[in-house]
């Protein structure tokens, strides 16, 4: 059996392989209600055909202020609990699992979506809404958001608490916290987005201190034998910006807080960000924070065959594999993949389908 075939279990769950698909944002809610649709439904449903070892859905908000766009899904009330149940049970009717990364947007919320003709922040007449963010300080062609104080940083750790206890009660297998991309853990945890003179800024483990605290809130909330990810991104790529050894010290702490795996992305934060985007690019990243923590740890970014993926975990540089354009280019890449390491197709492939593995 190969690694990138081989189970993981992590608390409650068990992952046939580890080869998983990487949270995708859509931007396709029909209204600005938060509510997923069939679009969600199908796409996240045809990977569990596909042979993926667990599925992440995309980004998905907290309160509604949090949305990167009017049309984000979201997890602050049951309604939209109810709707992600529907597509939960469409993923395990398929043989397959389903996590949910939970996102608040801060400085990067209220904008367009990718393929709009407008570029920015969406204005308050046409749907949008002033985002929040550690510091009053805006993301290049944003709009300036306003500082959190103390009851708004309770608020935001109470609505990650909450939205988790819903991802519980949809069936979700695993919940992820989005404190990668610019968002806003990722924006209290860097030093240039956040100019706080409070606990809540400084150093790093001041600047820390609102992942760890949402991290210990839904531990409490989910219980000890739920899975807790985080996404980190492990460097901000931009002069005086977080470096992977920060992130690395900060997994460190969150180990400790109740996190149960670290999904290693990079950069997102600020538009002058230097990355040369290349086969397993961010691969180093995730190898340097597996050093300094001793639970599972993921690699993303440009990983595309069995091969390349097998060779990550052997090297000892992850343990999971996620993979985000490779499953919307091929959304059977599990299968694809389990054929090019010469696994046995009645293991991974679906009965429906298993005549086109030979």
């Amino acid at each position: 059996m190969s690694l990138l075939f081989t189970p993981l279990t992590i608390r409650e769950l068990t992952a046939p392989n580890r080869l998983w698909v990487a949270p995708m944002c859509q931007y396709s809610v029909d209204a600005e209600d938060g509510v997923p649709t069939d679009w969600h439904h199908v796409h996240l449903a045809q990977f569990a055909s596909g042979g993926a070892g667990l599925i992440l859905a995309e980004a998905t908000a907290v309160v509604p202020e949090g949305r990167i766009s009017p049309q984000d899904v979201g997890l602050w009330n049951d309604e939209q609990r109810d709707a992600w149940r529907r597509i939960v049970d469409a993923v395990r009717a398929r043989g397959g699992r389903l996590g949910v990364q939970l996102a608040h947007a801060g400085r990067k919320a209220s904008t367009f979506k990718p393929w709009a003709d407008e570029r920015g922040t969406v204005p308050a007449g046409r749907g949008g809404w002033t985002p929040v963010a550690p510091s009053p300080i805006a993301y290049d062609g944003f709009a300036t958001p306003t500082a959190l104080d103390e009851e708004g940083i309770a608020a935001v750790i109470a609505a990650f608490a909450g939205a988790a206890r819903r991802a519980v009660d949809a069936g979700f297998d695993a919940v992820e916290l989005h404190a990668a991309h610019g968002y806003l853990l990722h924006q209290f945890l860097s030093p240039l987005s956040n100019e706080r003179t409070d606990q809540w800024g400084g150093t790093l483990q001041n600047r820390a201190r609102l992942v760890l605290d949402v991290i210990r809130t839904v531990r409490a909330e989910v219980g000890e034998a739920y899975p807790v990810f985080v996404r980190f991104s492990g460097t901000d790529a931009a002069p005086g910006g977080l470096e992977v050894s920060d992130i690395a010290q900060v997994a460190t702490w969150a180990e400790e807080a109740g996190a149960d795996l670290y999904d290693v992305s990079s950069a997102g934060l600020v538009a002058h960000q230097h990355i040369t985007p290349g086969p397993g690019y961010q691969v180093p990243l995730a190898a340097a924070v597996k050093a300094a923590v001793s639970v599972p740890v993921g690699a993303v970014g440009i990983i595309v065959d069995g091969a390349q993926a097998e060779g990550i975990l052997a090297a000892g540089e992850a343990d999971v594999i996620f993979a985000a354009r490779e499953f919307l280019r091929d959304p059977h890449f599990g299968l694809r993949a389990a054929r090019e390491l010469g696994e046995d197709p009645a293991t991974v492939w679906p009965p429906q389908y298993i005549r086109a593995a030979r």
